[in-house]
């Protein structure tokens, strides 16, 4: 079961199937440069899928991040750790609509608050494209640091590492 979070402005929740046309046209537009590029529909529908799916394998995942106000999708926070990834990942997505409003660092806070008290992973990481300085500031503003040692799922990546608090 995926529990479901709440902030000052946005819930954390399982998916909706309403959350996954704005998902689908993440992966149709240039915003997904810095993130793998363009996905076909039916890549995009296995990448909404596994997100949540890895909740039965790994007992963590992905969360829609949902506008408490609004009750709008605003995109994905969570543990991604397919079988090519080295480590668990915390990553993100956000729609258009919810960038510059601080929800990726409200969202993020909150996942990690919750992955720090409910498992024993000692460290979290971030692949990160280098171009995509919001992403590297956001990383850096959870606490993160680069890590030039870690493996990569590919070798461009930086890795950003985020560390549990003794």
């Amino acid at each position: 079961m995926i529990p479901t979070l709440h902030t000052d402005r946005l819930t954390l929740r399982g998916p909706l199937l309403s959350d996954y046309p704005a998902f689908e046209a993440y992966w149709a537009s240039d915003r997904c440069a810095y993130t793998g590029g363009r996905k076909a529909p039916p890549a995009a529908w296995d990448d909404f899928a596994a997100a949540f799916g890895l909740w039965l394998f790994y007992g963590y995942g992905c969360w829609s991040v949902e506008d408490r106000a609004t009750g709008q999708f605003a995109g994905l926070m969570g543990i991604n750790q397919p079988a090519h990834f080295p480590e668990a990942e915390i990553g993100w997505i956000f729609m258009p609509q919810a960038e510059g409003k601080g929800y990726a660092r409200e969202s993020g806070r909150a996942a990690l608050d919750w992955i720090w008290a409910n498992t024993t992973l000692p460290s979290l990481v971030s692949y990160i494209d280098p171009e995509n300085s919001r992403s590297l500031r956001l990383a850096t503003r959870l606490g993160a640091v680069n890590d030039p040692e870690a493996a990569r799922p590919h070798r461009e990546d930086l890795v950003y590492r985020h560390r549990r608090v003794a």
